[in-house]
């Protein structure tokens, strides 16, 4: 991965890039109308926090009233067909799945742990690659990084999700001073994770993992979902699971399998317990799943039908209001039902209960491939096939979408993520020789 930056913004270039196919982005916020935002004192925050898992009746009405109300004035379905049908509150509940805790106890008492600070600074990380921005078309003005050659050609490997420290930790920095962003990749069976590394230029991969005990020996299995959507809260990493919800991840288990004496990087086609070792298909590092929430009304189908669960396509972290909140949508094509999009307090996947949906509305669009929002104002990407990927920008209050402005972007761009420090707002583009990690720059991302 390489780093250009495309104009004078007080950062070194350190790549000249040809700006021939570039769409300016100088004025993504402009004319988009936007409510006040939500914001709350320490001390009102404090007052209104909801214990984990629980909601008195008001609160709980309260959000049900809002998604109600969120499809009041909806936008027309797709080629003028008639607007969606409001959402139900009730098919965005939340359950907690089945404890991961017996085989991640016994993992830990055979494998050796790792912090993401150790991770980002071990031996052994890719080096940027370079030249990414010109082939996936990235807009100028945009901050750009770049795989090395073979995550960049690859076609087994497909990147979907981004966050980073920014949705993690309201200061920007984990402990012991790093500022990681996150890519979730998937493999027709198997997911992996990245760990980008801006002040080194560096990055590596970890194998996420589910773990499970066979035999009376604690051992774990390749994850195979979609991951379209990743959001990292806390020590918490959520990963969208398309058909069930969001599966959980806890950053204080990654498990180094090249310092554990039970451990081995090698074997590329074994996974989890093989005679007396752990094997990570050559991974150094493996994350084991550690949770997750499942909807109540069961898994969804194969295509969106406009009610039921939530095809849970992408997701993303606000922090801009109160409570903090989970923010996931639907990916439909133009002739389905209009996606959805939902949000939770994240405070709320902490506990034990059900969670219910704070807000829900009707989407702005359809082949929605990632959004976020912040002070009431959103961003969504759309995918076009071959054809570059636009950006949708809008705000919503509680009835209706604002003006809709649209802007023709990089190659299949994917999920989003709010970086506040910088003003940027950071999408991945997927497609094989076209790929890219990129951030155009919004001021309401703050």
């Amino acid at each position: 991965m390489i780093i250009l930056q495309r104009t004078a913004t007080g950062v070194r270039p350190r790549d000249l890039m040809a700006a021939a196919a570039a769409v300016p982005l100088a004025a993504l916020a402009a004319s988009i109308v936007h409510a006040p935002p939500a914001r709350a004192s320490s001390a009102q925050a404090s007052s209104a926090q909801v214990s984990p898992g629980q909601a008195s009746s008001g609160q709980e009405a309260t959000a049900q009233a809002a998604i109600g109300r969120s499809a009041a004035t909806r936008p027309a379905g797709p080629a003028g067909l008639a607007a969606p049908a409001a959402p139900n509150p009730r098919d965005f509940d939340l359950r907690r799945g089945s404890d991961r805790g017996a085989p991640i106890r016994a993992l830990d008492a055979r494998l050796e742990r790792s912090s993401v600070g150790a991770l980002l600074d071990s031996s052994g990380q890719r080096r940027f690659g370079r030249g990414c921005g010109r082939p996936a078309a990235v807009p100028a003005r945009s901050l750009v990084y770049c795989f090395d050659r073979e995550d960049s050609t690859t076609g087994k490997w497909v990147p979907q999700g981004v966050t980073s420290v920014s949705d993690a930790v309201e200061g920007e920095r984990w402990s012991g001073g790093g500022r990681p962003m996150l890519v979730s990749w998937h493999d027709s069976g198997r997911v992996r994770l990245t760990f980008v590394n801006p002040d080194r230029r560096t990055y590596r991969h970890v194998l996420l993992v589910y773990p499970t005990m066979k035999g009376g020996r604690p051992t774990y299995t390749d994850i195979g979902i979609h991951a379209g959507g990743i959001a990292w809260y806390g020590n918490t990493l959520y990963v969208a699971d398309t058909r069930h919800g969001v599966r959980e991840f806890d950053m204080r288990r990654i498990f180094d399998l090249g310092k554990s004496k039970a451990g081995s990087t090698g074997h590329a086609g074994w996974v989890g317990l093989h005679g007396k070792k752990y094997y990570g298909h050559g991974h150094r590092y493996v994350l084991p799943q550690t949770g997750s929430h499942h909807f109540t009304g069961g898994p969804t189908g194969g295509k969106c039908r406009g009610s039921g669960p939530l095809r849970m396509s992408w997701i993303a972290v606000d922090r801009t209001t109160w409570p903090h909140v989970l923010i996931a949508g639907e990916y439909c094509r133009p002739k389905a039902p209009q996606g959805r999009v939902a949000t939770w307090p994240l405070g709320a996947l902490s506990g034990s209960g059900v969670v219910h949906a704070n807000w829900a509305a009707a989407l702005p669009g359809d082949k929605i491939q990632g959004g976020v929002r912040t002070h009431h104002r959103w961003w969504f990407t759309q995918g076009r096939g071959e054809k570059r990927g636009r950006l949708l920008m809008t705000s919503r209050d509680w009835s209706d979408w604002g003006r809709v402005t649209r802007r023709t972007i990089s190659h299949g761009p994917e999920d989003l993520s709010c970086y506040r420090g910088q003003h940027r707002i950071w999408t991945i583009a997927e497609h094989a020789h076209k790929r890219a990690l990129w951030g155009f720059p919004a001021d309401a991302c703050s």
